[in-house]
This record gives C-alpha cells, structure tokens and sequence, in this order.
C-alpha cells in the first residue's frame, strides 16, 4: 500500500514531515555551514576573500537558476522523482569537496550543491497544497511551522555546527556532512514520498526552455559580475544583465512552456511584492551571516568553533520565536517586529569592534535572531496565500530565487566592504549598507495593505489548521 493510501484521509500525513524537513534542510545547512570555513579554506588554497565569495555565489548562482526549473519540474510530474535525483547529487557534491584539490574544483562542488539542493522546498510546498487538497484542510499551519523551523533557523546552526566540525576534521568535514545526509534523504524519499500521478491533461510531458533557462542564466550572471566589482568601468555588466533580463521576458511572454513563466505575475501585485520583501530580507540576514561571521575570526580573531558558538544564540532564539508564534495567524505583525528587528540589530553592529566584549556580540547574535524566527516564516505563509494553487511549487521555486538573489548581493556586499581585509571600518560600512536594506524592507511592509487580506485568510483558515 503506497504512502498516499496508508495515510488517514482527514488529516495530514505526518510520515511525509521527515523527507520533507531534511530535504529542505540541505540548502541552508550548506549556505550558512560555509560562513566559518571560508576564513580556513582561503589559508589552504591561498585565495584572498574575492576569490572565496565565488564558494557563496557560485552555489547561490546555480539554485537560482535550478529552483523555478525544479519547481515546473515537480509541479508536473510530482515531488518523488525529483527529490531522489536532488538527494543523489548532494552526495556527489559532498564527494567532490572532500577530494576538491583546488579551488576551482571545490566551486564545481558547490555548483553541484546548489542543483542537488533545489528540490527540497518546492517539493515540500508540493506536499503540503496535495494534502491540503486531500484532507479539504486549507492551511495546515502547524506543519507550515514545523518545516519553517527546520529550514530557516538551520541556517543559523550552520556555522556553529561548521564550526564544531572543522575543529573535528577540518575545512572539508563541512562537505562531508552532505554524504550522510543525502543517504538519508534517498532512503526516507523512497519509502516514504508517494508515486505521483498527473491528475491533469497534459500533466507529465514538459517541453524544456533552453534560451529560456540560458538568457535567465545570462542575467544572473551578468548582474553577479556586477555586484562582484561595483564601478563605473563594469557598468556595461548591468547593461547586459538589463539587455539579458529584457530577452528573456520577451521568451517567456512567447514560449509554449517558459523557463520562468512571467504571467505568473499578471495581476498578482502582492506576490511581487512578497518577492521584493524576500531579496530584502535574506541581504540583511546573509549579510550578518557571511560577512559578521568572517569578521568574527578575522577581526575579532575567533577560531571558527569560538564564531560558531557566539553565533549560537541567533539560532535558539529564532527557534524560540519561531516555535511561540507559529501558530499564530497574523502575518503582518511578524514582519513588521521582525523588520524592526533588523533594524536595531544592525545599529548595534555599529557599536561593534576589535576590542569588542563577547557579551556585546551575543547581544547583536540574539538580536537578529528575532527576524530569523519570524520573517522567514511570515513570507513563507504569506507566499503560500498568495500564489495560484496550481502552481505552488513554482511560486516557491521563485521566492528561493529571489531570496538567493538577496544572498549574492549580501556576498558581494561583504567581499566590496572587506575588500582591504576584515577591518572594523568594513564591518562598520556593511552595518550602514544593512540598515538601510532592513529599513526598506520595514517600510515597504508597513504600506503594504494587501497583507491584510493575508491576515484574513490565514485567520480563517487557522482553525481547521490547527487539528492537522
């Protein structure tokens, strides 16, 4: 009897919750678990900080473009297959890095990562909606929390647990993780995921959109180069990227089944939004995580295990927010308070310096682990009211990519004001370039009056969701 069948049919099957949440795991664990190894891989390879953005970019690069492919990808022929293949690559990935002789080849690994890790959350959001549908429970709120808690806060764990392995088994033990992890995630997946069936006309044959994906690509990269050496000698960088951009929505206006379909946004001005309110929030929260982190061991000279360990409390705090206001169902309040968050975290940041003591860093740590225990969660919930059920899984392939996009803006932020070296003046330049993004973000949420019939949604839908 598959999953589906076995499961009872008025209430979600919990069975899917582990493969989901250790899915979705694999790519913050290994955005955030790189932040304390950079400073020891640039002494192996000796790569100055420009060279080792490239780890951070390069897997933030690839998801951005396999993530809205992956989402079309399980929107049509369901979540299992997709998933197994994700999982084996992740493992392939870790290989890599552990034998990686250079840098080169550990940024071909990190690639890999960022392909193997698309699956995850489109997948899980693909599961959530079908057994939404079959359980007639509009918004299971609580599994919504569950997996907003593994995914979102893991990124915080990341550098301690970076940490705490590099001074097991070095720099390339924070590859090595993957291997177990996509072991589990293969044998969880076909066990326990359901065989899907297209339930529509159509359903199961895609057409894929090469100059699509290539012109996507071309923007991307393009506006990376940019962001990676900001002057007016690369200005032409943007204008390609602008030129890119431009093609490729014209393709996708145009094609039979587009890349990325830009119709998804006809109409649909609050998703839009929820989208710029993502890239916003991960540059602030990517920014304290890379470029803070470095600055911890090369300004304040912590040992990656010390800048894991003063970066632990931004996890429990945001596990503990997360978990207190998960099943609450206003949405607006929390992205305000998180935003406002933000804010004061970067303003303490200010006050921050070589000489700082560890208790005003623990103070920045639990600070801005408010936002990671409310924000996250918030735009999650808030995509979820807003995108056409029929295509969820896309929707929240392209809210990753937007967040992705914010991480490599926060990676050539960090290496722009590191340029020099983790100074405290850089550190100081960042917080500015922070606080100004977090106060954006707070403002565009403040103006916003379409979260109020967010709000009322998920009040609606809080009771039943509650039983799930």
């Amino acid at each position: 009897m598959s999953a589906s069948t076995a499961a009872r049919t008025d209430r979600f099957d919990r069975r899917l919750l582990a493969p989901m949440m250790l899915g979705s795991i694999l790519n913050p664990i290994n955005s955030s678990i790189i932040a304390v190894a950079l400073v020891p891989i640039a002494s192996a390879f000796g790569a100055p900080p420009s060279q080792t953005a490239w780890l951070v970019s390069a897997l933030y690069l690839a998801t951005s473009i396999g993530q809205p492919l992956v989402g079309r990808l399980v929107d049509t022929f369901g979540p299992r297959r997709l998933f197994l293949i994700g999982a084996a690559l992740t493992g392939i990935a870790g290989v890599l890095g552990v034998f990686a002789p250079n840098l080169g080849v550990l940024i071909a690994a990190r690639v890999v990562l960022g392909f193997g890790t698309c699956a995850g959350y489109p997948a899980s959001m693909y599961l959530i909606r079908s057994e939404a549908d079959r359980t007639g429970i509009a918004s299971p709120a609580g599994v919504l929390t569950a997996l907003s808690v593994a995914t979102q806060t893991i990124a915080v764990i990341g550098p301690t647990l970076g940490g705490l392995l590099i001074g097991l088994g070095g720099w390339r033990a924070t590859f090595a993780v993957n291997i177990p992890l996509a072991v589990a995630c293969l044998v969880l997946g076909a066990l326990v995921l359901p065989r899907t069936v297209p339930a529509t006309p159509g359903a199961g044959r895609l057409r894929i959109d090469l100059l699509g994906i290539v012109l996507f690509a071309g923007t991307l990269v393009a506006l990376l180069l940019f962001l990676m050496s900001i002057g007016v000698e690369t200005l032409w960088l943007l204008g390609l990227a602008v030129l890119f951009g431009a093609a490729f929505a014209w393709r996708s206006l145009r094609a039979p089944d587009p890349f990325i379909d830009v119709r998804v946004f006809a109409g649909n001005v609050p998703l839009l939004v929820t989208y710029a309110r993502g890239v916003l929030a991960a540059t602030v929260s990517y920014c304290f995580l890379y470029g803070f982190t470095q600055w911890l061991e090369g300004g304040r000279g912590l040992s990656p295990s010390q800048a894991g360990l003063v970066l632990l409390p931004t996890f429990a705090t945001g596990i503990l927010v997360a978990t207190l206001t998960g099943r609450r169902p206003e949405i607006r309040g929390k992205l305000v308070v998180g935003a406002a968050a933000q804010v004061v975290g970067c303003v303490v940041v200010l006050f921050a310096g070589s000489g700082s003591p560890i208790a005003l860093l623990l103070v920045v740590a639990i600070v801005l682990g408010i936002p990671q225990g409310l924000v996250n969660l918030a735009v999650q919930n808030t995509l979820y009211h807003q995108a056409d059920p029929a295509r969820v899984g896309a929707s929240a392939g392209l809210l990753r990519t937007f967040m992705y996009l914010g991480a490599m803006i926060a990676s050539s932020a960090s290496g722009a004001f590191f340029h020099h070296g983790t100074t405290d003046a850089g550190l100081h330049d960042l917080a500015w370039f922070m606080a100004g993004t977090a106060a954006l973000f707070l403002v565009i949420t403040l103006v916003d009056r379409s979260l109020a019939r967010v709000d009322r949604a998920a009040r609606g839908s809080s009771e039943p969701a509650a039983a799930s």
